[in-house]
């Protein structure tokens, strides 16, 4: 029998999960009832994706800025050089208010016209009507408000960032503008690396260039204070606002967690069902230019059916070259044996010109970020199904 539906995802609602909550069970009885109530046949390969923020928050991976100072105070000496911080209350300002809490004066460092992750910290027009040389020149706070005004407001959040970080350092700060990151070795040889997807290579640069101490976001925070939360790969990296004081950190042991709920899942179904943990998506905002993964990756566990990358032919290419001479039943009907016998490895075939090389994950994280929203939707779990089937498949 034919099938006319592809993928469907559908947000799953939860209670409000606190703290030492049993998620796993939490997460396979939402399931259960959403599948009850709207009468939903499982099947094998169905997704089940469960936001980080909501296995974090059960295993109480938070930390306190105290802790966070003393982190800071234990791995630097001096004076601290802040590298490529992103401009964010959510993400960075509770770090920068840790960092500030251990008193050592703060150099810091931004990228411009934009963040790592496209917030802008100025109108890149009035940056070429004053005909600054991205690349190679450096701004002090005193230039960037005599080109761009006394106030600079993010175009969403309407808040003036270096503003906002200054003040939180108490005074204590003094701040620089350079798209390279050697800039801050003018100022002291004591760097912690704020930027995510960059940071490998920021670090080495600044190794090799003599600084003493080079650490990331993902160095501070990696092992417990005082009984803390932390996360031993990622540190501070992934981390989300949860108080001016206190961090949710990104989860850990996340492979057991995933493990857990598909072992569950798969005993009350009988089907294999494959689970991941999911963070920020992967796409780019078109208005604001704002690329979202702020996170580290986009899903810290998964099960070991969702390893790889889709091997897909690209079905409006073939139509219009192999196919364009064929009827509409006939083509159909050899475009789907065509698919139903396509070789696993189709690298550098014409016929996938215009498919996403992307990895499982980065493109189910998309779609479960999409789905579960930011905001008050309430469905903190995502069940994906027919992800895997093509237009080849039958019941």
């Amino acid at each position: 029998m034919q099938r006319y539906i592809g993928t469907v995802a559908r947000g799953i609602r939860t209670p409000i999960v606190k703290s030492g909550d049993n998620l796993v069970d939490i997460v396979v009885d939402s399931i259960s009832k959403a599948v009850e109530s709207e009468n939903i046949k499982m099947r094998d390969k169905d997704v089940v994706a469960v936001t980080e923020s909501l296995v974090a928050r059960a295993q109480n991976n938070y930390v306190e800025i105290d802790e966070i100072a003393e982190d800071i105070n234990n791995k630097f000496e001096n004076e601290i050089g802040i590298v490529f911080p992103i401009l964010s209350r959510n993400r960075f300002s509770t770090i920068l208010r840790g960092i500030a809490k251990s008193n050592k004066k703060i150099h810091i460092l931004f990228s411009y016209p934009s963040d790592e992750v496209g917030n802008s910290l100025m109108d890149p027009n009035l940056l070429y009507q004053a005909k600054i040389n991205t690349f190679t020149e450096v701004l002090e706070e005193e230039d960037y408000r005599r080109i761009f005004g006394e106030e600079v407001k993010h175009q969403f959040t309407g808040i003036d960032y270096v503003k906002l970080y200054k003040e939180i350092c108490g005074g204590n700060a003094s701040i620089h503008f350079s798209n390279d990151p050697r800039t801050i070795l003018k100022y002291t040889d004591e760097v912690l690396i704020c930027s995510t997807h960059t940071r490998f290579e920021l670090k080495r640069l600044l190794k090799d260039e003599g600084a003493k101490t080079v650490l990331g976001l993902d160095d501070i925070m990696n092992a417990p204070i005082n009984g803390s939360g932390y996360n031993k790969d990622y540190g501070l990296l992934g981390s989300n606002f949860a108080s001016e004081t206190r961090l949710k950190l990104f989860p850990r042991d996340g492979e057991t967690f995933v493990n857990a709920v598909q072992e569950k899942l798969i005993e009350k179904y009988n089907k294999q069902i494959e689970v991941m943990i999911y963070g920020d998506g992967a796409f780019k905002d078109p208005v604001g230019q704002i690329w979202e993964l702020a996170d580290p990756v986009v899903s810290p566990a998964h099960t070991a059916g969702l390893v790889g990358t889709p091997s897909e032919l690209k079905i409006k290419y073939i139509a219009d070259t192999d196919l364009k001479d064929l009827d509409s039943e006939k083509a159909t009907a050899a475009m789907k044996e065509r698919i139903s016998k396509k070789d696993k490895d189709l690298v550098g075939r014409n016929e996938t010109l215009g498919t996403t090389p992307r990895r499982i994950t980065d493109l189910l994280g998309s779609l479960c970020d999409l789905t579960s929203g930011s905001g008050d939707k309430g469905t903190p779990v995502v069940l994906i199904q027919g992800y895997f089937d093509n237009f080849a498949s039958e019941y």
